[in-house]
């Protein structure tokens, strides 16, 4: 499985709704992710969810989302074609005054290669 490094200065958002279904993703989610905007909305986040990650790190974030509380950490995706990426991820719960509902923002940068490190030791343990 290839795995994508992001560059420096790639910065993945996307909005969901409460139930995690994408409304909203930038350039970078796209090409990053290997989906287009239009295979993206509509769709569960969990589309790039990888196998590696362990079900305790994605119910801290639901946990903490559904609380109004921000969540950050180390996110193993997957890509439309097979491979994978890291990022740092800060999710904030937010109140979409447009569509009048609960929506979250993902906001993604590039982890290091020892916060991976660190992120993976830790999955490990948590399967």
């Amino acid at each position: 499985m290839k795995e994508y490094v992001l560059k420096n200065d790639d910065f993945l958002v996307s909005q969901t709704d409460a139930k995690g279904i994408i409304i909203f993703a930038n350039d970078d989610f796209c090409a990053i992710s290997g989906y287009s905007i239009d295979e993206l909305v509509g769709k569960p986040h969990n589309i790039v969810r990888h196998k590696d990650m362990p079900k305790a790190a994605f119910k801290d974030l639901w946990d903490a989302i559904k609380n109004d509380k921000i969540w950050s950490g180390y996110v193993k995706n997957r890509a439309k074609g097979g491979g994978f990426y890291w990022v740092f991820a800060t999710v904030y719960p937010m109140y979409d005054i447009t569509r009048k509902e609960q929506t979250y923002l993902s906001c993604r940068r590039k982890a290091s290669q020892q916060e991976i490190e660190e992120a993976e030791a830790l999955y490990k343990t948590l399967r």
